[in-house]
């Protein structure tokens, strides 16, 4: 099974911005990528989908975080302005994509610390 590569975390001040990357290496057509977040003691929350030319973002970060995907790259980047400290989490980049099978494939997750 897949594994989708992550980059692009760390420490950011309130107010900073940062950039999350995510490849599917060996896929050869992907239908969706997103970010999820999963912060201590909560559930995983989807952040942030695109699929068919549509975007889609939790509520909580609309104006703010914007996606973007590369179909022909297979990439999906996430950049991330006007951070705040609830966005404090691990983000995993998700996938439904297509290698010898059709598949969905996940990241490890990367921790994105907003912090003074």
């Amino acid at each position: 099974q897949v594994q989708l590569v992550e980059s692009g975390g760390g420490l950011v001040q309130p107010g900073g911005s940062l950039k999350l990357s995510c490849e599917a290496p060996a896929a050869t057509h992907v239908y969706t990528m997103a970010w999820y977040r999963q912060s201590p003691g909560k559930q995983r929350d989807l952040v942030a989908m695109s699929s068919g030319g549509t975007t889609t973002y939790a509520e909580s970060v609309k104006g703010r975080f914007t996606i973007s995907m590369d179909n022909y790259k297979m990439t999906v980047d996430l950049q991330m302005n006007d951070l705040k400290p609830e966005d404090t989490a691990v983000y995993s980049c998700y996938a439904d994509l297509v290698t010898y099978r059709r598949e969905h494939a996940w990241g490890r997750g990367i921790q994105v610390t907003v912090s003074s």
